[in-house]
C-alpha cells in the first residue's frame, strides 16, 4: 500500500530554501522510504505529549508530519534544519 505525501505551503517553501542536495535527500526520503512504507509510524516518533504529530529525522533536518490514515495520506507540515523547526 503506497501512502500519499502532501507538502503544506511552509514546507514546501522550506524545501526550496534548502541547498539541492539536502532537499533532494528529503525527497528521496518521502518518495523512496515513506511513501511505500505499510505503516509511516514505524520511521517516526511522535512528539512529545500528542499522538497527533509525528516527526521523521533526514539528516540534520527534521519533517514534522500528521499521518491522515482515511486518506492515506502523510501531511507533511515543516521541514527544518533540528535546531531550528521545534520552535
Amino acid at each position: 500500500m503506497a501512502w500519499r505525501i502532501e507538502l503544506s505551503g511552509k514546507a514546501a517553501k522550506a524545501l526550496e530554501k534548502l541547498d539541492r542536495d539536502d532537499a533532494q535527500r528529503i525527497l528521496v526520503f518521502l518518495r523512496e522510504r515513506l511513501a511505500k512504507e505499510a505503516n509511516p509510524r514505524r520511521l517516526g516518533k511522535p512528539l512529545q505529549g500528542t499522538l497527533e504529530f509525528w516527526r521523521y529525522r533526514v539528516g540534520d533536518y527534521r519533517l514534522l508530519c500528521t499521518i491522515e490514515d482515511e486518506r492515506i495520506t502523510v501531511v507533511v507540515l515543516r521541514i527544518g534544519h533540528r535546531r531550528e523547526v521545534y520552535r
